[in-house]
């Protein structure tokens, strides 16, 4: 992405390379490609650098807007400092400060960890759906009973749900939740990440 810059202002923004007119003057597309980026500066086509400095995870970071400036012979798009995400649940309220109500039950507005762990329930209902006709024909055929094998992954799936809900509680600021999900190698390629697996499906 490039600016067109006029009297130290930025009076244009090109998302895509095309031509244009400045001062009379026509100019075609190539001068995007072919131009080297002192010939383009020159007429004041500069390419845009963004500065993601600040910008962080917007899945738990609220960023500002982006600002694009032309300063000190360089045009910038960058973003101011981002507000994390709230990670706790907290009751709704309006703009007196009085509890949203409805059906007279109070509203809430979920946090992080309540979204991360609604994934996780989510995740466990998943997996153990695919082996509920074993239970059920369980409960249906008289002489039938589970496999050792189909009983240990179900429980072993809940254990791991309970464990990684309780990591997320856990967490005490929003980094250290992000830092949950955050997969890393050994060295032995060993990818892992502190949250941890689903067991293997057995079906």
């Amino acid at each position: 992405m490039y600016a067109l810059v006029e009297n130290n202002q930025i009076t244009k923004y090109f998302q895509n390379p095309k031509g244009f007119i400045l001062n009379d003057n026509q100019y075609s597309a190539d001068i995007f490609t072919k131009w080297s980026q002192t010939e383009k500066e020159a007429v004041g086509i500069y390419e845009i650098i963004v500065d993601k400095t600040n910008y962080k995870d917007p899945a738990y970071y609220n960023n500002t807007n982006s600002t694009i400036a032309f300063a000190n012979g360089q045009v910038t798009e960058s973003w101011g400092t981002a507000t994390a995400k709230r990670l706790e649940d907290e009751n709704a309220v309006d703009e007196n400060n009085q509890p949203i109500l409805e059906d007279g039950v109070q509203l809430i507005n979920y946090g992080l960890k309540t979204e991360k762990k609604r994934i996780v329930k989510d995740q466990a209902a998943g997996l153990l759906a695919k082996t509920d006709w074993y239970v059920v024909k369980a409960t249906e055929v008289a002489d039938y009973t589970v496999p050792a094998e189909i009983t240990t992954y179900r429980a072993a799936v809940r254990t791991k749900s309970n464990q990684m809900e309780t990591a997320i509680d856990g967490a005490a600021n929003v980094d250290a939740l992000k830092a949950l999900y955050e997969y890393t190698d050994d060295g032995n390629r060993n990818i892992t990440r502190p949250l941890g697996e689903w067991p293997e499906e057995v079906i």
